[in-house]
């Protein structure tokens, strides 16, 4: 075996403290998975010994030693040129012979092995000799597109060097690692040419909230770097890992991220020093997603191989060979944010004032902050920067780390979910905004504003210091009520977040919300797109569909990532999908939406529910409703997912919809189908025995059948204090359903604000023997106590 050359091949996670964690991952990866046909670029590792070896022939262990010991640990006020001088000390040298030969032996081999050899990256790999477990990512330098055995000699002393970057000696001060103990080890690895296509990272569980079920990939054209370092907004993609098992659909969700830049290499790179540039991306290509369905499948099932093997979640970076146009794996290491965390413990924020958005980006930490805003160009500018302030830059990079420790929060212009900025949060438990685009032009150096990641995925910045509550809740602490706690839901982004909550599913999932906010089209404008008149119309949904030839497939398509969403969150948990329920003045609202609609005097009891469904006015539209729930449950698995029909005036108009449904292959009792119907008019209520026959079970809609009820309109402020769910005749007819349902042997819950807000309409409810309660989640804790409350007095 060589003293200073080991090859990937021969090298297994045992090897870390001769060759790092990144190199010994790499080589446990290429014998063990391998095999298996996950592709790993070949290569080899300078070991430990080359490094302490390579100090000794300079006679580098004394003057490192010697100036380390000078280093400021306390204001670090001469870092800069402590890191800098250790760094020359360190280029001056020269290699011993027999390492420099080694190194061009091994260079040669490796030519020999492939059949082209253009270019290696020369990454590094450091290792502690004491601390075989240590992690210094991001920490040290990579060099790529280094061609030659004379440049790779180069490139790896300054692997050698960059163990000191300002960076890493601050991170070894702050972690209590001996300088002088950690060696570094140069990982040369065969180049994929990415530069050509695509990288990108990915994570076996969701960076974000930790959920185990859904694997998470993101990418952009070119080099991986800019995706690394938040530099542009990748295309994402997420993937439900029980489906790609059984070899579903298993895609729940893709992204079109901008991709403004592709990182390649600058003319005449590799000889000397590597150089990279960032060319703007093409329209074309922005529009384009970086990675085919069949590409998303194959590095997620190798991304579960990577996991199985090591037993955990990981943390992983993928690249395309534009030449090959095949994939590899070019780097993996173990997810450490969200492995083994306590989630039954949650904080819940919520902003008790509104205020003026200032700008808006990927929220990042579910939670609110605020503080003075201070705009730095550099890390160098770290003075400025007082503990408690907001931190706001361009985009960051390791370089920050210790920065962005003193911020309240951290907001960028750059970067997406997986950037170097909301990493290091999540890791700090910090908040951070990123991508916002404009934060550095908006925000005023010294403004006093208020940071908000507490309304899911998307994060706001607000002018001013408002007032927020929080509250922690220990779900783990709490009883299991008898009555079923549901959630309703309407947000798919917020879905993995809440699905942590004790509850048994979804009891009212509400498809408005995806209609109006990801969609914003109008179904029927999408159908007869070729036959629109309104041309401003036609202009915009033509953006909006770019990559759609076939238009109302962008319908189908994304509500049924929205469903799937919420129901890979919640699986195997029921969730109950209420078919569209706008009114015809809301669908006219949507893009396009008025060439289709009428123009009614009180929609609210007009063209609405299952009477717009079988009719000519509509029936289009729904049969792409009935597409996209049949893609959740047919082809993607998710059989969790019940659907349900709203204001269904008559037992015959319910008979008409479910017979369409099966007409649109959505027939009852199929492949386990449970269609349920809302019980929110009187006539549901008094027939409920005859609609029973019919439907799998009931959901009351409290609202519209207290309205109906009482023949008010509750947003009329003439007559909204009459509004009371509690009113004898409401009651009356909930007890009815209640009542009836059951002697059917037919489920009913109950979706409402009610419930969690006056114990004394909790405790009815129980009385009546509902089978279950369905709350908003800001409600959930509130809303068990009251039924735990309301059960130890009672129940039918």
């Amino acid at each position: 075996m060589s003293k200073y050359i080991r090859f990937f091949s021969d090298l297994s996670n045992e090897d870390t403290t001769e060759v790092g964690g990144k190199n010994a991952s790499l080589g446990e990866m290429i014998s063990q998975l391998g095999p298996k046909g996950i592709r790993i670029p070949a290569g080899y590792a300078t070991t430990a010994q080359a490094y302490w070896d390579y100090l000794e022939h300079n006679g580098l262990r004394e003057k490192l030693t010697n100036l380390l010991q000078k280093l400021d640990t306390k204001e670090f006020k001469n870092l800069r040129e402590t890191g800098k001088n250790a760094r020359e000390f360190i280029l001056k040298g020269k290699f011993p012979d027999d390492l420099a030969e080694e190194i061009k032996e091994a260079y040669a081999q490796l030519e020999e092995k492939e059949e082209v050899l253009s270019s290696v990256a020369v990454r590094s790999s450091a290792t502690a000799e004491d601390l075989p477990e240590a992690s210094f990512a991001g920490q040290h330098d990579s060099f790529l597109n280094i061609q030659g055995p004379e440049n790779t000699l180069k490139a790896c002393k300054k692997c050698f060097a960059s163990l000191f970057t300002d960076r890493a000696i601050r991170y070894r001060e702050h972690n209590g690692f001996e300088h002088m103990k950690v060696a570094l080890s140069a990982g040369v690895q065969k180049m994929v040419r990415s530069d050509k296509a695509s990288a990108g990272v990915g994570f076996t569980i969701l960076p974000d909230s930790g959920y185990e079920k859904v694997l998470f990939l993101t990418g952009s054209w070119g080099l991986g770097d800019n995706v690394v370092q938040g530099v542009v907004n990748a295309d994402e993609f997420y993937v439900f890992k029980p489906a790609l098992k059984k070899g579903m659909r298993s895609i729940i969700s893709k992204k079109l991220g901008t991709k403004e830049k592709t990182m390649v290499y600058a003319s005449g790179s590799g000889k000397n020093d590597t150089t990279t540039t960032n060319k703007k991306t093409p329209a074309k290509k922005q529009k384009q997603y970086v990675l085919t369905d069949d590409e998303v499948i194959q590095l997620a099932v190798w991304s579960l191989e990577i996991e199985d093997h090591y037993k955990r979640a990981m943390d992983i970076e993928w690249a395309k060979d534009g030449e090959s146009h095949e994939l590899y794996i070019v780097q993996a290491r173990p997810e450490t944010v969200h492995s083994g965390k306590d989630k039954s413990k949650i904080k819940e924020y919520h902003l008790k004032e509104e205020g003026k958005v200032i700008t808006m980006g990927t929220g990042i930490g579910e939670r609110i902050t605020k503080g003075k805003s201070r705009i730095l160009s550099s890390p160098d500018e770290s003075d400025k920067l007082q503990k408690g302030d907001v931190l706001v830059t361009e985009i960051t990079n390791p370089d920050w780390d210790n920065v962005m420790k003193k911020a309240s929060a951290i907001v960028t212009n750059s970067g997406g979910r997986t950037s170097h900025a909301a990493i290091v949060a999540r890791e700090l438990g910090a908040v951070a905004v990123v991508g916002t685009e404009n934060a550095t032009e908006v925000i005023k150096d010294g403004q006093e504003i208020t940071v908000s990641c507490a309304g899911g995925n998307i994060g706001k910045i607000f002018e001013g210091l408002l007032e927020w509550e929080e509250k922690e809740i220990d779900f783990a602490k709490q009883e299991e009520p008898e009555t079923e706690v549901m959630l309703i839901l309407a947000d798919p982004d917020l879905a993995y977040t809440y699905s942590n909550y004790p509850v048994k599913g979804v009891g009212l999932m509400r498809l408005e919300f995806v209609i109006n906010n990801v969609i914003q089209i109008h179904p029927l404008a999408l159908r007869y797109f070729d036959k629109l008149k309104d041309k401003e119309a036609k202009k915009r949904i033509s953006e909006l569909t770019a990559s759609y030839e076939e238009k109302h497939l962008f319908f189908v398509e994304k509500l049924a990532e929205g469903v799937a969403t919420i129901a890979a969150a919640f699986y195997p948990r029921e969730v109950i999908v209420r078919m569209s329920d706008f009114k015809s003045n809301e669908y006219a609202n949507l893009i396009g939406g008025k060439e289709f609609e009428p123009d009614e005097e009180n929609p609210m009891l007009g063209f609405r529910g299952a009477s717009r469904y079988y009719s000519e006015k509509y029936k289009d539209g729904f049969e792409m409703e009935c597409e996209a729930m049949k893609i959740v449950r047919d082809e993607m698995g998710f059989t969790n997912v019940k659907l349900m029909i709203p204001f269904c005036r008559t037992v015959e108009e319910g008979k008409k919809v479910l017979n369409l449904m099966g007409d649109f292959g959505l027939k009852q009792g199929w492949n386990d189908l449970e269609i349920y119907v809302m019980s929110e008019i009187p006539s549901n209520v008094l027939q409920a025995e005859e609609f029973a026959e019919i439907f799998d079970g009931f959901s009351i809609g409290s609202n519209d059948l207290t309205q109906l009820t009482l023949g008010l309109d509750r947003d009329s402020a003439l007559v909204s204090d009459l509004f009371d769910e509690t009113n004898p005749s409401s009651k009356q007819m909930i007890s009815m359903a209640i009542e009836k349902a059951k002697k059917k042997g037919k489920k009913i819950g109950l979706c409402g604000q009610a419930p969690s807000d006056i114990p004394e309409f909790t405790q009815f409810l129980v009385e009546q023997g509902i089978n279950s309660i369905s709350f908003n989640p800001d409600a959930v804790a509130k809303g068990i106590k009251n039924i735990l409350e309301a059960e130890k007095r009672g129940r039918r």
